[in-house]
């Protein structure tokens, strides 16, 4: 009759040993892989990451956007050439040489708006050479083989009752690592949907650069390019420290509790790359 019952419960500790194994392996490999998809991604330009968006947000923004901001360019020149006119007392005083200036700037203005993408790129060729120039400070994630082996072994000591509560937690853990990933990646897809979003108006900021009263609205964009364009690189230096610390987990003492430490790095990686927008966007005087 014991061996029976020895028998059954040696049966459910090696489903339960099975399944807390099984949590742990869908909870490290799903967020693994979204890390590395990560840094992967972050290093892309517009036209690199998705080829089809960028050449349609191109395509409406040279042939309805551009036009708008031709529109708003001609008026502030026109403006200008008039404000200058005036204060000049109708030509009476008027130099020569603000005439030159004037059409200096108006064709200033006109190269930069004919070209306003390929200054764009620009920036954001600048931002993927240096993300793409850390990329080497990601030092790897957790080690799989060296986890599970130290994990069977803690779970082979274990009392059945603390299998069972091992287990729910594993279950609990993993959904919350779900959540985790997919937070990740609405992060990561999110900022390259704000870009696009951003590029497509880039004519209308840039038709107002050459302007002293309005050329604030020209340079505030500007450094919301670089404040995207750089946020990939602070998305690499989290990935980059919690890639560190995830490397402890394998010399944990305690699985269990190296799980949950786990958990808390993945939350604390999730957090700081929500506030990497907002940081970036600080650092460059855009927020």
């Amino acid at each position: 009759m014991f061996g029976l019952f020895d028998s059954l419960d040696e049966w459910f500790r090696g489903i339960l040993i099975d399944g807390i194994i099984g949590n742990f392996l869908r909870m490290f490999e799903g967020l693994n892989s979204r890390v590395n998809e990560i840094a992967a991604q972050v290093g892309e330009t517009p036209a690199g990451w998705n080829a089809s968006i960028f050449n349609m947000v191109r395509t409406i923004s040279e042939t309805v956007i551009i036009p708008i901001a031709g529109v708003i360019l001609t008026f502030i020149l026109c403006y200008e050439l008039i404000q200058m006119i005036l204060e000049r007392n109708n030509l009476v005083e008027f130099e020569l040489s603000k005439l030159y200036t004037w059409i200096f700037k108006t064709f200033c203005a006109v190269i930069i708006l004919t070209n306003t993408f390929d200054i764009v790129m620009g920036v954001f060729t600048i931002a993927q050479h240096v993300v793409n120039g850390s990329a080497g400070i990601i030092v790897g994630s957790l080690d799989m083989d060296i986890a599970l082996t130290d994990l069977e072994a803690q779970l082979d000591v274990m009392t059945t009752g603390r299998l069972i509560q091992f287990f729910l937690e594993s279950s609990i853990l993993q959904l919350a690592m779900q959540a985790i990933t997919i937070c990740v990646f609405l992060i990561v897809y999110g900022r390259m949907i704000e870009i696009y979003l951003t590029i497509s108006v880039a004519p209308i900021p840039f038709s107002t650069m050459v302007n002293r009263e309005w050329g604030n609205i020209g340079n505030s964009y500007i450094k919301s390019l670089f404040a995207l364009g750089f946020q990939g690189f602070l998305i690499m230096i989290c990935i980059a420290i919690y890639a560190i610390l995830l490397g402890t987990i394998p010399t944990a003492d305690n699985v269990h509790a190296a799980m949950w430490g786990t958990m808390g790095y993945s939350l604390l990686l999730c957090f700081t790359l929500f506030r990497s927008g907002t940081l970036a966007k600080s650092l460059f005087g855009s927020g």
